[in-house]
């Protein structure tokens, strides 16, 4: 039996494809991955069969159930949006938790605006995270302002509804949701670290990039949002 902590299950949807893959995170690869080739965009029954299919054989090669699922969906129904805030600070020196409460406002702002949006990716824009840097300073005054750009990926419950009744049809639960245009946009940046969607996927779910936030539920902490803060100040 292979634990259910060494393993990751992914579902990618778009409206030419349907693919689902294990990757093994302590040997770095697939355990398991297919695909299939669609024309008339995302059809249930055949996601369904498709489903019923691919879950029965890797339970059984795993050994084990599948419980939660990461869900990548390539679709125009998927949003972007940028919001950016401009503080002033009367510190000399601008602290974590000043960051974190302007991350915390921005998200709040997204969420007052789009009410029937899931956050898939929240991305800091405006910051080197080779520099530690993220504050513009004025440098003609004594004024300290911080400036911080944040992008918002997301999709709407209403879209992503069915999707979550079918797979409970299989008692598995949606984990994450991610967009697999940003995936491939970012890995494109870098065609020599361009790779199977797998790798790429499992990569940014761990926190590859360093100017994304890493968003959890509330219940899982009392303390907040966010778990993880891209090293901006390690």
């Amino acid at each position: 039996m292979i634990q259910e902590t060494d393993f990751e299950t992914f579902l990618f949807i778009s409206k030419n494809k349907y693919q689902i893959f294990v990757y093994d995170k302590n040997n770095l690869k697939d355990l398991y991955n297919k695909e299939i080739k669609i024309n008339d965009g995302i059809e249930l029954v055949n996601l369904s069969n498709f489903l019923d299919e691919n879950i029965y054989k890797i339970e059984k090669k795993l050994d084990n159930f599948i419980r939660t699922i990461i869900l990548i969906i390539e679709n125009d129904k998927v949003l972007n949006v940028g919001i950016s805030i401009k503080k002033k600070y009367y510190e000399k020196r601008i602290y974590q938790k000043h960051l974190e409460n302007s991350l915390v406002e921005v998200q709040d702002i997204f969420r007052e605006n789009h009410q029937d949006q899931i956050i898939m990716h929240m991305i800091i824009a405006n910051n080197d995270a080779s520099e530690n840097n993220f504050l513009f300073n004025n440098s003609d005054t004594n004024d300290d302002y911080s400036f911080l750009e944040v992008n918002f990926i997301s999709i709407s419950n209403s879209f992503t509804h069915t999707f979550d009744k079918l797979l409970e049809n299989h008692q598995i639960k949606i984990r994450r949701y991610m967009s697999g245009s940003y995936i491939k946009s970012y890995f494109s940046e870098d065609s020599e670290n361009s790779t199977e969607l797998s790798i790429m996927a499992n990569k940014l779910h761990n926190g590859l990039n360093k100017n994304e936030v890493e968003l959890v539920s509330k219940n899982r902490e009392n303390r907040g949002f966010f778990e993880r803060f891209f090293q901006l100040f390690s």
